[in-house]
C-alpha cells in the first residue's frame, strides 16, 4: 500500500463511516441500522438522499426502497456522523456478470471521493472481484467512471423494455 491509499484511508476513517452492508442489506431494511450497528432511520435517510441528489430514483416508496435492498448483493453506505452521505448497490452472477446500481453521493458531500470509495468497495467486494464484466448506467458521469477504470463500450447499446404495468 503506498503513502496515498493509507492517507485516504485514514481520510475516510477519521471523516466518514463506510460501512459494508451484508447481502440484501438486513440491518439497514428492518432496523435502519447505520455507523456502529445503531439505528439512524436509514430507509428515511436513503429516501431523502435519493429525492434530494437523483432524477432517476426520486419519490421510491420505503416499502420498494426495502425490496430493492433485499435483491441487492452488495449494499455500501457512507456516513458523515448521523447523516447518510453516499449509497451504492451491485446485483451479480458471481461469475459472468454484474451491475453497479444507485451510486449516489450527496451534493454537500461531493468531491470528498467518497463516490471513488463507494465504488472501489464495491468492485473488490468478494462477490463482485472475480466476475468477468461490470456494467452501469450513466446519464451524467462518464467523466467519473472513466476515472474509475471503466470504458464505454462502443459494440453495445442500452434496451428498455417497459412493460405496461397498468394492466
Amino acid at each position: 500500500m503506498n503513502s496515498v491509499e493509507i492517507t485516504l484511508s485514514q481520510y475516510f476513517m477519521n471523516k466518514f463511516n463506510i460501512i459494508e452492508h451484508a447481502p440484501g442489506a438486513p440491518g439497514l431494511r428492518y432496523l435502519g441500522l447505520g455507523p456502529n450497528l445503531l439505528p439512524q432511520q436509514g430507509i428515511k435517510k436513503l429516501n431523502r438522499l435519493l429525492n434530494k441528489n437523483t432524477f432517476w430514483a426520486k419519490n421510491r416508496s420505503k416499502a420498494l426502497l426495502r425490496k430493492m435492498l433485499s435483491k441487492s448483493n452488495v449494499v455500501i453506505t457512507a456516513w458523515a456522523n448521523k447523516n447518510l452521505v453516499g449509497f451504492g448497490r451491485a446485483t451479480t452472477d458471481e461469475t459472468f456478470r454484474a451491475v453497479l446500481w444507485d451510486i449516489v453521493v450527496d451534493e454537500d458531500y461531493q468531491i470528498n471521493g467518497i463516490g471513488m470509495e463507494i465504488v472501489n468497495r464495491i468492485l473488490k467486494h468478494r462477490l463482485i472481484n472475480k466476475v468477468e464484466k461490470v456494467y452501469l448506467m450513466t446519464t451524467y458521469c462518464q467523466n467519473f467512471y472513466r476515472n474509475n477504470g471503466f470504458v464505454l463500450s462502443e459494440k453495445q447499446g442500452l434496451m428498455i423494455y417497459r412493460p405496461n404495468i397498468n394492466n
